[in-house]
């Protein structure tokens, strides 16, 4: 299964934060939309860098409280891991397990158009595995 087939089927919505807007701003977008990190970008198509849950937590255990008013720019991941709509679902475990990253934007000829989660790829290697079970039992029995 390739990421352009995943993105079909869980949607191409990307939540973006800009780099100058507050952390506290960037928790009521994480909140908001439901999700665990944010792509960072100045104009929604542009990938500057990636805000998680776990950047923002890491921050406020070095930093305190006051790091809610700082911008985004101050806590976030600036290089960024991103995948091509081409890119194959194993490949891309496999990156985000070396890696240790749970969120990758996907980008085609330079533009965002979706992001995919370590449990998007999840749930695309379990229906994979489902699918080839029934398969097999469909041939068993058919045999």
């Amino acid at each position: 299964m390739h990421i352009r087939q995943l993105l079909r089927r869980k949607g191409t919505d990307v939540a973006t934060v800009g780099a100058d807007a507050s952390v506290r701003t960037a928790l009521a977008l994480l909140t908001e939309h439901g999700v665990g990190a944010l792509v960072v970008s100045a104009d929604g198509r542009t990938v500057d860098g990636i805000v998680s849950e776990r950047d923002v937590v890491r921050a406020l255990h070095e930093r305190g409280a006051g790091l809610l008013a700082d911008p985004v720019s101050s806590v976030m991941t600036p290089q960024v891991h991103t995948c091509v709509p081409a890119a194959g679902v194993e490949e891309l475990a496999r990156t985000m397990t070396e890696h240790r990253v749970r969120h990758v934007p996907v980008v085609d000829g330079g533009a965002l158009v979706g992001i995919v989660s370590i449990g998007d790829v999840v749930k695309a290697r379990l229906d994979e595995l489902e699918e080839e079970r029934a398969q097999l039992v469909d041939y068993i029995q058919t045999g």
